[in-house]
C-alpha cells in the first residue's frame, strides 16, 4: 500500500510518477509536441547543414526529457564529446527547463 499524499513540501516520487503516467497516456494520442517542434526549430537554425534531425519527448509529452538525433556535416572530424558540446551549446536556454537530454550525433556517411 502507498502512503497517503503529503499536504505540502516537494513533490514525492509517487506524485511525479503519477504525473508521468498521465503525460504518457496523453502522449500516445498526440503527434509532435510543442517542445519537440521548438527544439527541432532551434536545431535547424544552429545546424543548417543537418541532413537529419529527430527530437522525441521521452517523458511522455511533459517536456522533462528529450532524445535528440542529429546527422550533420558540421560534426565531421569532431569527437563525440565535441559534437555533444555543440548540441548542448545550441540548446543552452532550452536545457535550463529540462530534467534530462539524450544526444546521438553523427556525420553523414561519405
Amino acid at each position: 500500500a502507498l502512503p497517503p499524499p503529503r499536504e505540502s513540501g516537494p513533490p514525492t516520487l509517487v506524485g511525479v510518477f503519477g504525473l508521468l503516467l498521465r503525460c504518457r497516456s496523453w502522449r500516445s494520442f498526440a503527434s509532435q509536441t510543442d517542445g519537440e517542434s521548438r527544439l527541432v526549430q532551434v536545431l535547424r537554425e544552429k545546424f543548417p547543414q543537418a541532413s537529419a534531425i529527430k527530437v522525441v519527448d521521452i517523458s511522455g509529452g511533459c517536456g522533462a526529457m528529450y532524445e535528440i538525433h542529429i546527422e550533420s556535416e558540421e560534426f565531421r572530424e569532431k569527437r563525440t564529446v565535441q559534437q555533444h558540446q555543440m548540441v548542448n551549446q545550441a540548446l543552452s536556454e532550452e536545457i535550463k527547463h529540462m530534467h534530462g537530454l539524450r544526444i546521438f550525433t553523427s556525420a553523414p556517411k561519405p
